[in-house]
């Protein structure tokens, strides 16, 4: 399997153990720089951009076995012989693919706000009012803020989409291939085939926002069987974003 070298930034004192946190869809580690600020204190925190996302190289195939593929590879380029993961969203399912597959590299694994599952929903909105946008017309970031608001009414969403547009030379361009992205959400949206794999039997701590309906214990225990369970209160899907205290503090006194 065809791997590539992640970007990443890195957090903390090198002599503490190490965490990894994987972003979601669409975000990269700049997304989780406030985080990883409050846990570097106790861990040497790594945030990678995952392939496709943020400063990482491009790669027209994205699924969870080459994304997994690719944190094997980089936890071989920093001398990490065993990690605690933490994974939101997509990152969640790598890493929850990553411990079921390579549970000797794993510590503790923290997944927020999804489920090893393959969910209904689509990308196929999010995508094509991105590549509808008229970057040759687009004067500043407010500009294509408002033109995209017709397509995606969340302003917090739009704004977190739109971290991934970018000036380059004088004119704006996508950070992203939003070919790619359009061909491989589904992907994302899905979960491999686990029928031959053993259950992960090590320490694992499923964090759910309680506005969010993404984690049901059900989907999760035949596969985890050794998970406990968080809820944030006044929290969605972006748990870490809307309660960040809360969200710490959690993952704080699980990797204790």
């Amino acid at each position: 399997m065809e791997t590539v070298e992640l970007a990443f930034e890195e957090f903390g004192n090198p002599d503490h153990r190490p965490l990894i946190i994987l972003h979601g869809f669409f975000a990269s580690s700049r997304n989780w720089r406030q985080i990883a600020q409050r846990l570097a204190d106790r861990f040497h925190v790594y945030v990678p951009d995952m392939r496709n996302h943020g400063a990482s190289p491009h790669h027209p195939i994205m699924d969870y076995l080459s994304m997994s593929a690719d944190l094997l590879q980089f936890m071989e380029q920093q001398g990490l012989e065993t990690v605690h993961l933490l994974g939101h969203s997509m990152g969640g399912k790598v890493a929850m693919w990553f411990a079921l597959t390579s549970p000797d590299r794993l510590a503790k694994l923290i997944v927020a706000d999804i489920a090893p599952v393959s969910y209904t929903h689509s990308f196929d909105n999010t995508v094509l009012a991105l590549k509808m946008l008229p970057l040759t017309d687009i004067s500043n970031r407010k500009h294509a803020e408002s033109l995209l608001a017709s397509y995606i009414p969340e302003l917090s969403y739009r704004q977190f989409l739109l971290q991934n547009l970018i000036l380059k030379d004088g004119k704006y361009c996508w950070r992203l291939d939003l070919d790619i992205f359009q061909r491989m959400a589904p992907n994302i949206a899905a979960f491999p085939n686990t029928d031959h794999l053993a259950p992960f039997t090590g320490k694992a701590l499923f964090i759910a926002g309680s506005d969010s309906d993404f984690v049901k214990p059900r989907d999760i225990k035949s596969l985890f069987p050794e998970a406990a369970f968080g809820t944030i209160a006044e929290a969605g899907h972006w748990l870490h974003v809307q309660q960040p205290g809360v969200f710490t503090v959690m993952v704080k006194k699980f990797l204790a």
